[in-house]
């Protein structure tokens, strides 16, 4: 039975196409590499501080923009970080939003800062999805005893 085999090429196409579709940036790759035999969950504990962080911004983001008197800045503040946090991990997509946010908000422009905080939401839940299908591969592979590819 070629399970091993098997996932690990299900890994390497999986992880490819994230790549390809725009929602993983070079970034990801710089993670994967700081991860050693010392800290084999490295990645994983990064990726689920941006998970926490991502949570509490995109809460803070709806609860701004939902205030009688917007505090734009605020809100860009909050967008900056979600920004700044996206972009360590490699979150391609969510990054580029966040740009876009981020003009929005200099115009104090409520309705494209509506759309961006539903875009921004979406595409966090479409990457958060996607790494974790990821990473439950990742472990997959090791539980059958393979070791995980690594991505050049």
């Amino acid at each position: 039975m070629d399970t091993v085999p098997q996932l690990q090429r299900q890994f390497v196409e999986y992880t490819t196409s994230l790549y390809r579709e725009g929602y993983l940036d070079d970034q990801f790759s710089q993670l994967q590499k700081l991860q050693d035999e010392s800290n084999p969950d490295f990645v994983v504990e990064v990726v689920s501080l941006f998970f926490e962080d991502s949570e509490k911004l995109l809460n803070n983001l709806t609860a701004a923009l939902h205030q009688e008197n917007i505090d734009y800045k605020q809100v860009d503040a909050h967008v900056h970080q979600f920004k700044g946090s996206s972009s360590s991990i490699g979150a391609q997509r969510v990054k580029n939003v966040c740009v876009v946010f981020r003009n929005y908000c200099e115009e104090k422009n409520l309705d494209g800062c509506m759309v961006c905080l539903q875009q921004a939401k979406n595409e966090y839940i479409l990457v958060r999805n996607k790494l974790e299908a990821l990473f439950n591969l990742e472990q997959q592979i090791l539980q059958a005893g393979g070791s995980v590819p690594m991505m050049v």
